[in-house]
């Protein structure tokens, strides 16, 4: 549904998008996740038609962005981080008044614009003035006004910012709930954005991809082995002994004790080993009290640090 390769985009001496390449399939949610100033919403601009590109190419459900951006612009519903609301107006007449400038047919227009109201779960807000909303309400005042013509892709620049916990999983919800009639891109730099509503995550870093797959296989490709979580009442030196001699733990980080002299220990293996019942098996032999046994994954922030920083360090301390 979309595809981008090379694109690329300066501003003088700074580059801001360089020579990023992904696609979206149809009825995906893709999230484009990257650190402020990571060249995300210039890219969202770029697909959107607001801004050209310096180089590259971008098409949108087969169309040129550059060449055919009127028909882009058809079949894009955008939601920049700021929404473009008119606060004197009631929703439903700013629905109505977006509708007519994206060319939506008379005879469709009112049953567009009660659509646009249902999925975004503002029915009874149809005769209030916008200024007179939440931000919440606000924001899906502005997802609708993305929704009204029915596009094909909808595009979504930092949709939850500012908005309270409530809020965020509502419009998570709203947006997930898109799926498959729409092809959705998701652009944040929140971490639990990507994970609790995307398919797959596109990862930007001053302005290249750094990486493109699911949560799930970025977590398995980054891990290599297998990382085991062990929390035991027993001493240091000892623990440290026994864990470094299984076969298969390549390394063995054991945390100072806490008060109650328990002790937890991350043993890192190689890839395709599973030491778990040996580590059972040995503690068992000892007869230490163990209290903990498992695996460990990388959350998307552990992914996220070790590829937009240059400091293996901060992914290995959050573990």
């Amino acid at each position: 549904m979309i595809e981008v390769q090379d694109l690329s985009k300066t501003y003088g001496l700074v580059t801001a998008v360089d020579h990023v390449s992904f696609t979206v399939n149809k009825g995906e949610i893709l999230g484009f996740l990257g650190p402020n100033g990571a060249g995300k919403t210039t890219t969202m601009r770029i697909l959107t038609g607001f801004m050209p590109a310096t180089s590259g190419t971008a098409r949108v459900a087969g169309f040129d962005v550059f060449n055919d951006s009127l028909e882009v612009r058809r079949r894009i519903g955008y939601l920049p981080e700021n929404p473009p609301l008119y606060p004197d107006m009631t929703v439903e007449a700013y629905l109505d008044f977006v509708a007519r400038i994206k060319n939506v047919p008379a005879e469709k227009r009112a049953d567009r614009v009660t659509d646009a109201l249902k999925k975004t779960n503002i029915v009874d807000k149809r005769t209030e003035l916008i200024k007179r909303l939440s931000r919440g309400y606000k924001q899906r005042v502005g997802l609708a006004q993305a929704l009204v013509h029915d596009p094909e892709v909808v595009i979504l620049d930092e949709p939850t910012v500012g908005l309270d916990p409530k809020q965020i999983i509502e419009v998570r919800n709203l947006i997930k709930g898109l799926a498959g009639t729409h092809t959705i891109i998701l652009s944040t730099h929140i971490l639990p954005e990507v994970s609790m509503t995307c398919d797959r995550v596109v990862i930007i870093n001053k302005g290249k991809i750094a990486a493109v797959d699911t949560p799930q296989n970025l977590t398995s490709q980054l891990m290599g082995g297998q990382k085991v979580r062990v929390e035991v009442q027993a001493a240091e030196k000892p623990l440290r002994d026994l864990l470094a001699q299984i076969p298969g733990a390549s390394r063995v980080h054991v945390e100072p004790a806490r008060a109650d002299g328990r002790l937890h220990a991350t043993v890192e293996t190689a890839q395709g080993k599973d030491i778990r019942s040996a580590i059972a098996a040995k503690i068992a032999e000892k007869g230490w009290p163990l209290y903990e046994l498992k695996g460990v994954s990388l959350s998307l922030e552990d992914i996220f640090l070790q590829l937009t920083t240059d400091d293996a360090a901060h992914a290995e301390s959050s573990i």
